[in-house]
């Protein structure tokens, strides 16, 4: 095992981390180093330990190989393949054995909607961006290998979603080497995406609600990654789409730039969490289309300090691999889809490596983020979300009225049961939810709660609005198979805090639950409860309270063990109050902080008054905001 080595901090280049382009190509060395000892003899698998995935061991190995020779590609292509001779060897002998059909390594063949569509798109982008040091070493046996396994592709059908668009990448790299393909299959890939953007630079991820990281590091990369191909396909009509998708980049990053930490972390929210470091590929795919609002400066700041933040809490681990998990090993934040190669679609975040060392975006010094200067507040209405930062205690939070991922057509009877990476109220960058399948589901959550201790949760989200520092929604709530009931949420956002407004329909005798944040760590979170509030305070100073400020009257804490990616103890405060069988109005105050705070001083610092089902509340130092429930 080798230790991860890398160079001494530059605080005269990257004054806020450090951190330069060696630091990137390091790190990059260090990962693909540790994969040797799990090559197969002929290079074309990799067969890392970890929990196989519903794929299966064969498919896993090829992703093993995809994800890091996608790594591996922009490792080399940033320096012209100087000093990467052997990298180069080892991926060009893997790429001619696993295309080669009678070779004892061959890769499964791509089949309708297969995993390894998944990882072919990987190959082909790895072999678009190796063009003069691999695919041209290929001989042309070996080519026509690989253009009949990419050719699996042509008139193939995928998941309508991003995997749309590993289809359009594959075939437009036999485009561009002149190999069979079918250019209805690429429009038709472009032009579906189309349908699933709303706006401001948002894409959904298919039909619906489905906003997470997959919009920077699949919706917005892979057009751009495309476009480079269409570029060297000659004929190929690509300006007007690019200019589109530039336009669009820009957007999404004027949003974007407030989903990360000023300390790097990126909020935990979202599927394929495991893929840690891609959240860095949006911002090096603006510099690389020269699309974004970021200067060079700002751009390495952002994408170093997210590969900083993962490196400092343990990632890779001490055998330089990439697990299934945030920090450490934690299987709840992976999907079934997730196998042990999974993780290596960090590579994506290394995409800013394609950009040769002297570009700006090397070359530059780093510049502060907005978050370096000052606390953030930004509605974001596409997704349906407000997010909210506080500089000093480096903690990002997201409130969510919007993302849900669920099926676009409205459910009859009993909606499915949301999915906690998704229907939670809030998020953030320290904490995550709990996900445990024996433990109730409380946390960033208000649900009914029957007698016998069955609880709601909350699945489809219904917008009702988001601008300035508020946002609403309402779901409807099921007990069992007894419902609905409607539970309407709004959010209003103050000093770091989220005042939580709720009109809740219910049934006699049940319990409305509203809990805050769950905090974790290594060691018991130190927890306190009062009449009005309840709060959990973890090993690292992160403070989750919920406080009373209309309506509960009962506080408590509820503790996990196992549930959680930011710790193996966790704790969440919650609320709760006696449902009568009319609508209930309440009202709390939700914080994430790292401040010596005490939570009943909120509770004397903010004034609420309800009239019907309207609310007033009187803030701090002035000022009031009116919410009107059930409108």
């Amino acid at each position: 095992m080798t230790r991860l080595i890398l160079p001494d901090t530059d605080r005269v280049l990257s004054r806020q981390t450090g951190w330069t382009r060696a630091h990137w190509e390091g790190l990059a060395d260090h990962l693909l180093d540790s994969l040797v000892p799990y090559f197969s003899p002929g290079s074309a698998l990799i067969a890392l330990p970890g929990r196989p995935s519903r794929s299966g061991t064969a498919s896993d190995q090829l992703e093993g190989f995809a994800r890091s020779f996608m790594l591996a590609a922009f490792r080399i292509a940033g320096v012209q393949g100087k000093g990467c001779e052997a990298l180069i060897e080892r991926y060009a002998r893997g790429v001619a054995n696993g295309a080669n059909p009678e070779h004892p390594e061959s890769w499964l063949r791509l089949t309708p909607r297969s995993q390894q569509m998944v990882e072919a798109a990987a190959i082909a982008v790895a072999l678009h961006e190796t063009r003069e040091w691999i695919w041209e070493r290929l001989d042309d046996r070996a080519q026509q290998h690989v253009a009949e396994w990419l050719g699996g592709f042509i008139g193939s059908t995928t998941h309508d979603n991003n995997w749309r668009l590993f289809q359009v990448v594959s075939e437009q790299f036999l485009a561009s080497v002149g190999a069979p393909f079918s250019q209805e299959d690429i429009d038709g890939g472009l032009d579906r995406i189309e349908d699933w953007y709303v706006g401001d630079g948002w894409y959904s991820d298919g039909d619906g609600q489905a906003f997470d990281n997959y919009i920077g590091w699949a919706m917005h990369l892979y057009p751009g990654l495309w476009a480079r191909m269409a570029a060297a396909t000659p004929g190929a009509e690509y300006e007007d789409r690019l200019q589109v998708y530039r336009e669009r980049l820009s957007l999404f990053l004027e949003d974007a730039v407030h989903l990360v930490g000023n300390d790097g972390a990126p909020i935990y929210q979202g599927r394929s969490l495991t893929y840690r470091m891609a959240a860095a590929a949006p911002y090096w795919m603006g510099a690389l289309l020269d699309a974004t609002p970021l200067s060079p400066g700002q751009t390495r700041r952002l994408c170093s300090g997210i590969a900083r933040h993962f490196v400092q809490h343990g990632v890779p681990d001490e055998r330089g691999l990439l697990t299934l998990g945030w920090y450490d090993t934690f299987l709840p934040t992976t999907q079934a889809y997730s196998g042990p190669g999974s993780p290596y679609w960090a590579s994506k975040g290394f995409v800013g490596l394609i950009l040769p060392p002297e570009h700006p975006v090397w070359a530059d010094a780093e510049e502060t983020i907005p978050l370096d200067e000052a606390d953030q507040v930004r509605a974001m209405p596409a997704p349906g979300w407000i997010v909210h930062a506080s500089r000093h205690a480096q903690v990002v939070q997201l409130v969510n009225h919007g993302s849900d991922k669920q099926p676009l057509a409205e459910p009859s009877g009993v909606e499915p049961e949301g999915d906690a990476h998704y229907n939670r109220l809030a998020y953030a960058n320290h904490a995550g939810p709990e996900l445990s399948d024996s433990a109730p589901r409380i946390d960033s959550l208000i649900s009914l709660v029957a007698p016998d201790g069955r609880s709601s949760t909350r699945g489809r989200i219904r917008r009702i609005g988001v601008s300035g520092r508020t946002a609403s929604s309402w779901h409807q709530a099921w007990l069992g198979s007894e419902g609905p009931w409607r539970i309407e949420a709004a959010s209003v956002v103050h000093g770091g805090w989220e005042i939580r407004c709720a009109l809740v329909d219910g049934p006699d005798g049940a319990l409305v639950r509203s809990g805050g944040f769950a905090v974790a760590g290594a060691s018991l979170p130190a927890a306190t409860t009062s009449e009005v509030a309840a709060s959990a305070r973890n090993d690292d100073g992160l403070l989750s309270a919920i406080v009373g400020l209309h309506g509960y009257d009962e506080a408590g804490i509820h503790r996990g063990l196992g549930a959680n990616a930011f710790g193996v103890h966790s704790a969440t405060p919650y609320l709760t109050a006696p449902h009568r069988g009319t609508p209930l109005v309440l009202v709390s105050a939700v914080v994430l902080t790292r401040d010596a705070l005490r939570p009943e001083a909120l509770a004397e610092g903010i004034d609420v008054a309800v009239t019907g089902t309207a609310v007033r509340i009187t803030l701090p130092g002035g000022g009031s905001e009116v919410v009107t429930l059930g409108g």
